[in-house]
């Protein structure tokens, strides 16, 4: 039996003990469907980030290139963990925010806290991502359509603190109105698919090619929404057509077919500076200014 000085040492220390680490154990079968409506889109196949696979257990137990990610009864100390809470950066999901909820997180550093179980079940199936969704019959392509393409092929990069530091010429593509965002310059120019960079990469007439870690590329499929998509007024997630950004800068490259026409865009005939002598069948940049029907203005037109 306990003296009466020790069961008041032991009162008082229990409530130090983190709530987290006294909790009800977890196992991997709970925290699954989490990783697979955000998690798995990007962390699964060969294109995983840093080799960082999550739709299985075992894969999320190897860990990255860098190490393991989840050390078991060490949330504070587990890489996940503080992605998710946004200690380490990126932050986690790179399709956040939203992030996960304070619940969702909860029930992460749990898993961690109680052992790194794999549930009632001792092995538990692969966490399968949700299909893409795709545009029925007649139906508008929205963000909510190219947004998956968007977080598995490219935010990995364009993203703040992504896999290459800063986002490539300040180019973010893993939420809406940074996608869309032409303080810089515009990459997207609704309505026109031609006239919008964002598309000419992914077709492979502007280069370098994206995505940067191709082949392979898009999809033929993918490339044709993300095309649709701009061709259809680049519509946010709830279906409302973007505003052309008129008097936005752009800087196109691909191939001239005519003094006034890149590949199949039909540049605005204005006086512009011609530099390293642009010819016909040249691979050249413009740069230009955005009307308000979405036609382009060049301003200079560059050999390269």
């Amino acid at each position: 039996m306990l003296t009466g000085a020790v069961a008041l040492c032991v009162a008082l220390l229990l409530p130090m003990v983190p709530p987290v680490a006294r909790a009800q154990a977890v196992g991997y079968d709970e925290i699954a469907p989490l990783l697979a409506a955000r998690c798995v889109m990007c962390h699964t196949g060969t294109a995983a980030p840093l080799g960082l696979k999550l739709d299985t257990i075992d894969g999320l137990l190897a860990g990255s290139q860098r190490g393991l990610v989840v050390k078991a009864g060490d949330p504070a100390g587990s890489e996940l963990i503080r992605r998710l809470k946004g200690s380490s950066q990126p932050r986690m999901p790179m399709t956040g925010p939203p992030w996960l909820s304070d619940a969702e997180v909860a029930l992460f550093e749990r898993w961690v806290a109680t052992g790194l179980g794999r549930g009632k079940a001792g092995a538990v199936p692969a966490a399968q991502a949700p299909a893409p969704a795709r545009p029925g019959p007649g139906e508008p392509v929205t963000y909510a359509h190219v947004a998956p393409i968007f977080a598995t092929r490219c935010a990995k990069c364009h993203a703040p603190n992504g896999l290459m530091g800063a986002a490539p010429e300040g180019l973010v593509l893993n939420a809406y109105e940074a996608t869309l965002d032409s303080r810089d310059r515009a990459r997207v120019v609704p309505g026109q698919p031609a006239a919008s960079e964002l598309v000419r990469r992914i077709r492979g007439q502007a280069r370098p090619r994206m995505p940067f870690d191709g082949p392979p590329w898009l999809s033929d499929d993918e490339t044709a929404l993300v095309t649709e998509w701009v061709r259809q007024g680049a519509r946010n997630a709830e279906g409302r057509p973007a505003p052309v950004p008129v008097g936005a800068e752009v800087r196109l490259h691909g191939t001239l077919q005519g003094p006034w026409q890149l590949d199949e865009l039909a540049l605005v005939p204005a006086p512009s500076r011609r530099d390293r002598s642009p010819g016909v069948g040249g691979y050249a940049e413009v740069r230009g200014r955005v009307q308000a029907d979405g036609g382009i203005v060049p301003q200079r037109v560059r050999g390269r």
